[in-house]
Order: structure tokens, then C-alpha cells, then sequence
């Protein structure tokens, strides 16, 4: 695992070690969140450095976290089971879309992957340079969350975090062959947790558990033209 610095005053991560604790205790362990690289990332970076100030009491619950601008924390739970099922080798190359306030980034980044996190909204990612600004092998970009970032392509790992009703060919063309695959899918307000690979000609995803994981916006399939 990757030393780095997190987020937050050390006295700030002292406190809220308990809260981290109790949740990797409760959430995660008891749910299939059996990594123990991501059981340490997990325990480690302080999620509360990661929300607003008014929203820090909810950090450790099983719920997502409002961010603003429509946007939410994704749950502890969902996050744990989706880096488990990324099977993350040393020194994989992350796609992360929807790198929000940057606490999945500080995740993969203390696992030791190097990570290529896109983020639409200008607000979330200021917050994510902020957060992440003493952390190495996170490079975040700017962009739709739909179209990735092809300029660091080939990646080892595509991880949406969040749920989309399609993975845009855009996203799937900048991971390798036989990459890795972990997201959330949604379907008529439903919300599952998916992991597959890409293929040599195509891709194949297979949900694994319904769970509570955050709708990302503009992932929509295009209307389908009907007589």
C-alpha cells in the first residue's frame, strides 16, 4: 500500500477513528467488503474531510451525502463492494468517473493505483484539488463524465462510482482488453451494484447485489424514435 498524506489535521482523522472503525466493522465487513487492502484504505482516509462542514455528522452512516448541485457521497457500502470487485493490482491504471470531492481517488490512490479521475461539475472538483492536493498518483480532469479521459488511455480499470442507465462506448474503448469493469447500474429507479470486463469484441457487465448507490446525471441511453 501507497504511503500518503489524507486530508484533514491528524488530531481531526484521532477523533473520527472511531467512527471509522464501527463503520468497517458494521458495513463492511459484514458485507462482503473482504479486500483488506480496501478494508485499510477504508479505515484510514477521513470520509468526513470529503463532505461540507454541515453534513460531517452523516459521514459515517450507510446513506449517501449530499454534496450539492444534486450531487451525493456514494454510500460506504456501495464504494467498498465496488473497489473489492475491481480486484485492484499494484500499479493499475484507474478510470474513475465521477471523482465528486475526491474520497473514492484517495481510496485507490492509498491502494497503490494510479488514477485518472474525471469530474463534470466545477465546483466538486475545486473541492477535489483541494482535498487532494498533497496526494500522489491522482490526476483529475474536467470533462463530461461520459467521455472519460482518452489522452491517459489504456486503462487496467474503468470504476464509475455511482449508477448509470449505459456505459458510453467512449468509456469502454479507453479500457484494454480483458480490463476491469465495476459500477452501479440503474434501471426504472432501481440500483445495483455490476462488475464485468471488456473484451476483444465487446463488453460484459453482471450485476451482483441491489444496493442504495447515487444516480450519476448523463448517462441516459439516447430516445429511442418510435411510430
Amino acid at each position: 500500500m501507497t504511503t500518503m498524506t489524507i486530508p484533514g489535521s491528524d488530531m481531526a482523522a484521532a477523533d473520527s477513528a472511531p467512527m471509522r472503525q464501527a463503520m468497517v466493522s458494521s458495513q463492511l465487513r459484514t458485507n462482503a467488503v473482504d479486500d483488506v487492502r480496501v478494508v485499510a484504505a477504508m479505515g484510514t482516509v477521513p470520509r468526513e474531510a470529503f463532505v461540507p462542514e454541515t453534513a460531517r455528522a452523516m459521514a459515517y452512516i450507510d446513506r449517501a451525502v449530499p454534496l450539492g448541485g444534486g450531487r451525493y457521497l456514494n454510500t460506504p457500502l456501495a464504494i467498498g463492494r465496488l473497489l473489492t470487485e475491481a480486484e485492484l493490482l499494484g500499479k493499475d491504471r484507474v478510470l474513475l468517473i465521477g471523482a465528486a470531492t475526491g474520497y473514492t481517488a484517495a481510496l485507490l490512490a492509498l491502494m497503490g493505483a494510479t488514477v485518472t479521475a474525471v469530474e463534470s461539475d466545477p465546483a466538486l472538483l475545486a473541492t477535489a484539488r483541494t482535498n487532494l492536493e498533497v496526494t500522489a498518483g491522482v490526476t483529475l480532469v474536467e470533462a463530461p463524465l461520459t467521455a472519460g479521459c482518452p489522452d491517459n488511455a489504456p486503462y487496467d480499470v474503468l470504476l464509475i462510482d455511482g449508477a448509470v442507465e449505459t456505459i458510453p462506448t467512449a468509456l469502454l474503448d479507453q479500457l484494454r482488453p480483458g480490463g476491469r469493469i465495476a459500477t452501479g447500474l440503474a434501471e426504472r429507479g432501481v440500483t445495483r451494484l455490476a462488475s464485468g470486463r471488456r473484451t476483444a469484441n465487446g463488453h460484459g457487465v453482471v450485476p451482483f447485489v441491489d444496493a442504495e448507490c447515487v444516480i450519476l446525471p448523463g448517462f441516459a441511453p439516447p430516445p429511442t424514435f418510435r411510430f
